[in-house]
């Protein structure tokens, strides 16, 4: 309802709340009366974190709701002050929703699919099984949320399916999704997959004044997928389509509005090892690179997850979490789908906005099990005050992960500290380990242990790589937080940089193996070998085992070496942020490379808004004498950057290469440019792409058809030729020279190896793979001497084709009537002990799926009937 009683916002007011809390954030540098220019990020140094704080000081003043768009799109104070006066009529902010007595769901034993190969026999089975089962439901603040049931979701994915189907989307094609979390982002993942497409998760643009980086990291990793689809909203379009100009596969930019109304049909057969979604790194230390994940893979990772925390049809997991992130969309979504637990979802703007609606949802809907990244239990901390959180329980929750990044121990130990008198319980806490290589999870702790904090000693740690215990507190000590266990059927070691296994609690490299882990990344071999190591993978961590349990230390790539010593870049921007004038979250600490003699330099680069000469010297200092603490080393280069420097992944994480690469370069921190300049240059740069693309569609056409008019003009000598030429060998010669001509006339290459192996004199049989009508052609071209192919009965349903293939001695068998096809198999025999060579496709009819298809044993009864020899032969690229 719409509070009566909010004030009116005025100008003094507003500007008095934003001054206290500039001087409370930034006491040295705060603005006595800011003025409403000032943008939040680069004047004023306002983090997520801080934005946040202070929306909530706003909304609290004058009892308001802001929109959730106030924490992205709101680049000034003026902004700020606009969307205030906007909302003077909203919906109040200062009542929340308190639990209530929710409708039952619906019951009914629910079985967990054990048996299922595929992602798609999961979906089948609950939404056959349970149709009316709830499987998610949209949270809201007021009223109950949309509900998405396993029968909808598997009705309405299938529409949008047989949308995919008339845009081609058929077995392995790549399709990205560009979508807020939603109703249509869970349709549009299924559908792909029903659809036999393979999704690749996309995040959605947030702020406007990153629109060029965005658009430069997705179009790279569209170019590595090779998509040919997009599926986004109305209103990421324009973006969208200036990517379409720029990206050679992408054919067509679709909403799932467009893919709605077609009548589900039948959708291609999925097997355990089809790959089912690519997910792609968040790129924090490099580029992006695919993870090709199958459904062997994922279902492993679930069920062994799942058995770690006793999951069950009965859990409520509650997830604001990306759904374009491992950890939301298998952990969350594929595990609820799997387990037919109830799911609740908030987007991540609806957490950020407002942390406490978290919280609440959990209490609302009892959830039981719930996930987070160490960002967002601090952000609950820094942000909710006991006020916003009256009434709340979370006694439900049985099983806080927190992974996805660092852990630091201090936000586990406060978060239980603070919420225990809100019904959470100490040993729910959970801090896991996973990477998306083997799908998401790989070490957690045993139920309900709690957690565990290993103190060792720094210098230890960082000069032998010993994880020594430390016999007391201080700052020669070290807090390590504890991971687990590997899960079931998983294995994890540490290695030395020869790859030689360490023994516990000595510092490597963290390799791991199991049925989740990945087979590579999609097109990328170089990384794909770095990657693995026999059958073992490189996680990239650094880490140290204790009495079987995974203690993480830091990244291989982020490890900077000097003096002998190990220096980790977490602890110390962890450190220098927690100083007065230094943005917490975002200072980047990264290494050099040793060069010239010299050995590998220390450089760190802190965001602050102070400008004056003196502060920013005293600043220094502090950030030196913080770096001697720590790491006993002096750092080579402190860089006090403007806000919005330090680079970061969509999930938050440093791109601590990237400002190295920047660093080097000399661009760190230089200006960002203004949005309508970014969208000037993105649509600039667009146009020549488009015009190149629309020239070699305009050449492919003509080539097009060049080679079918050349196609029909020899296929219409070659058929003249079979009916007036007298001898076989003729035939053949005739059809070779025509097949050749054509390969000749249109430049395709043909490579052939090892056709001298092929048996000099007398006849023998022939077997091949099957890929395309291209095949015939291509081994009347290339194989000396008549042969019969093997064709199926069915091609003499057309008269004509049956008499011009018996010109070629082509011998047609019976595939369905058992009885015929024994007096066939006969004949060949004795075609083949009577002199003549035969060429058969064992797979039978090809099929786009690749890989080899079960055989037809006819070619080798005949082979052994005949007593002649079998040559295989291997078909590649003809489809």
């Amino acid at each position: 309802m719409v509070n009566r009683n909010a004030s009116l916002p005025e100008p003094d007011q507003f500007t008095r709340i934003v001054t206290e809390f500039l001087t409370e954030v930034r006491p040295q540098s705060a603005f006595n009366t800011p003025d409403l220019g000032l943008a939040l990020d680069t004047d004023l140094g306002l983090d997520s974190l801080a934005r946040v704080e202070l929306l909530g000081r706003i909304e609290r003043e004058f009892d308001l709701a802001l929109p959730e768009q106030a924490l992205t799109e709101a680049e000034t104070l003026r902004d700020l002050w606009l969307l205030l006066q906007r909302a003077s009529q909203a919906l109040s902010g200062g009542s929340p929703v308190l639990r209530q007595d929710l409708p039952e769901q619906t019951t009914g034993e629910v079985q967990v699919p054990s048996h299922a190969r595929t992602l798609q026999e999961v979906l089948q089975w609950h939404g056959r099984r349970a149709p009316d089962r709830i499987y998610t439901r949209f949270y809201q603040d007021q009223g109950e949320g949309e509900v998405l049931t396993f029968g909808s979701l598997l009705e309405d994915a299938s529409e949008m399916a047989a949308g995919l189907q008339l845009y081609g989307v058929s077995t392995g094609s790549v399709v990205a999704l560009m979508l807020p979390t939603g109703l249509s982002y869970l349709l549009s993942f299924f559908a792909v997959q029903l659809a036999g497409g393979v999704p690749v998760p996309l995040y959605p643009p947030v702020r406007k004044n990153q629109i060029e980086d965005h658009l430069r990291r997705h179009r790279s990793i569209l170019e590595n997928c090779q998509a040919h689809l997009l599926i986004t909203d109305a209103e990421i379009q324009p973006l969208a389509r200036l990517m379409r100009s720029q990206v050679n596969t992408l054919e067509d930019v679709m909403t799932p509005e467009g893919l709605r109304g077609t009548p589900p049909s039948e959708f291609p057969a999925h097997t355990p090892t089809d790959t089912a979604f690519l997910q792609y790194t968040s790129g924090s230390t490099g580029t992006p690179k695919g993870v090709v994940l199958n459904h062997v893979n994922l279902l492993s990772n679930i069920r062994a997850m799942g058995k770690r925390v006793q999951a069950m049809p009965d859990d409520i997991f509650v997830s604001w979490l990306p759904l374009y992130h491992d950890m939301g969309l298998i952990g969350a979504v594929l595990g609820s789908l799997y387990y037919g637990a109830q799911l609740v979802l908030l987007s991540p703007l609806q957490f950020i906005a407002r942390p406490q609606r978290w919280l609440r949802a959990i209490d609302r809907y009892r959830g039981t099990l719930s996930a987070s990244p160490d960002f967002g239990y601090a952000l609950c901390l820094r942000a909710l005050g006991d006020k916003s959180l009256d009434g709340i329980d979370l006694s439900s929750w049985r099983a806080a992960f927190n992974g996805a990044e660092a852990i630091n121990p201090d936000t586990m130990s406060t978060f239980v500290d603070r919420f225990a008198k809100f019904g959470f319980r100490p040993e729910a806490m959970m801090p896991v380990y996973g990477l998306a290589e083997n799908s998401v999870g790989l070490a957690f702790p045993p139920l309900t242990r709690g957690t565990y904090v290993d103190r060792i000693d720094r210098v230890a740690l960082a000069k032998m790589g010993e994880a020594r215990p430390a016999h007391s507190e201080g700052s020669d000590s070290v807090r390590i937080v504890g991971c687990g266990f590997p899960l079931d059927d998983h294995d994890v070691r540490i290695v030395d940089a020869r790859g030689y296994e360490l023994d516990e609690r000595r510092e490597g490299r963290l390799q791991f193996r199991g049925p989740s882990s990945t087979s590579g990344y999609y097109r990328n071999t170089e990384a794909t070998r770095d990657l693995m190591q026999d059958d073992w993978l490189n996680s990239g961590d650094l880490a140290y085992m204790a009495d079987g349990e995974v203690f993480i230390t830091g990244r291989v790539k982020d490890l900077i070496i000097r003096a002998g010593r190990n220096i980790y870049p977490v602890e110390l921007e962890e450190a220098i942020g927690e100083l007065p004038e230094v943005r917490t979250g975002n200072v980047a600490v990264f290494g050099l490379p040793a060069r010239d003699g010299q050995p590998e330099q220390l450089i760190v680069v802190a965001e602050t808004r102070i400008r004056e000469d003196e502060a920013r010297k005293e600043l220094v200092k502090q950030v030196q004498q913080l770096a001697l603490d720590i790491t006993s080393i002096p750092a080579d280069d402190v860089v006090l950057a403007e806000p919005g420097t330090v680079l970061k992944t969509s999930s938050g994480k440093v791109r601590r290469s990237a400002c190295q690469q920047e660093y080097l370069a000399g661009t760190l921190g230089t200006h960002r440019t203004s949005n309508w300049l970014q969208w000037v240059r993105i649509a600039t740069g667009a146009i020549l792409p488009e015009i190149r693309r629309q020239m070699q569609s305009l050449g492919a056409l003509v080539f097009a058809g060049y080679g079918w008019g050349l196609f029909y003009g020899l296929a219409a000598m070659t058929v003249i030729g079979l009916v007036l030429l007298p001898s076989l060998k003729l035939r053949w010669a005739l059809a070779r020279g025509a097949v050749r001509f054509l390969r000749w006339a249109t430049r395709t290459p043909v490579q052939i190896h090892d056709l001298d192996r092929l048996p000099g004199e007398g006849p023998f049989i022939l077997v091949s793979n099957h890929m395309s009508y291209l095949d015939g052609y291509l081994l009347i071209a290339t194989l000396p001497g008549p042969f019969s192919f093997v064709a199926k009965a069915e091609l003499r349903q057309s008269r004509a084709l049956e008499y011009l293939l018996g010109r070629m001695s082509v011998e047609f068998v019976e595939r369905f009537d058992s009885r015929k096809g024994v007096e066939d198999a006969d004949r060949l025999a004795r075609l083949a002990q009577e002199g003549r060579s035969l060429f058969f496709f064992p797979e039978g009819t090809f099929t786009r799926i690749p890989g080899l298809r079960p055989f037809r044993m006819g070619a080798f009864a005949t082979a052994a009937r005949a007593n002649l020899p079998v040559v295989p032969v291997a078909i590649r690229g003809t489809r």
